[in-house]
């Protein structure tokens, strides 16, 4: 699956106002991931919420400078969580659920059907991507 122009541009221009609230929206995203799916916190037993929500936003970012060759940007996150951390894959879309849902909630004027449409397309990229080792 591969993003159109006109999608690349959605999700760029609304990474511009995004990156300015990234830190905030990494870890509300991440209190949302376990507040909505409990079973999910077995990964991190002990870990800085802040500093993991900081990490999530910056893989994000990462995909995004590299929007036409996402798999390469996240080639290694992708053998971390599958190689060493052993994630479940489907957390991938779980996650990206809820970054959708907060991106949504901080940028409602922004977040409009193409916008939806853009972002969920781009997540399930990365999701796609992240679980491609696991194959």
């Amino acid at each position: 699956m591969s993003l159109t122009k006109a999608e690349r541009t959605v999700i760029t221009s609304m990474w511009g106002k995004i990156s300015t609230q990234a830190d905030v929206i990494g870890t509300e995203a991440l209190e949302r991931l376990f507040a909505s799916y409990p079973q999910t916190k077995t990964y991190f037993p002990h870990f800085d919420l802040s500093a993991h929500g900081s990490k999530v936003v910056a893989a994000a970012s990462d995909a995004i400078k590299s929007i036409d060759h996402i798999a390469g940007a996240l080639c290694k996150l992708s053998e971390l969580h599958a190689y060493i951390l052993r994630v479940d894959p489907v957390n991938f879309k779980l996650l990206s659920h809820c970054l959708l849902v907060t991106v949504a909630s901080h940028f409602p004027a922004d977040f409009t059907a193409d916008a939806h449409a853009a972002w969920d397309k781009f997540l399930s990229v990365v999701s796609s991507v992240l679980t491609e080792k696991y194959r």
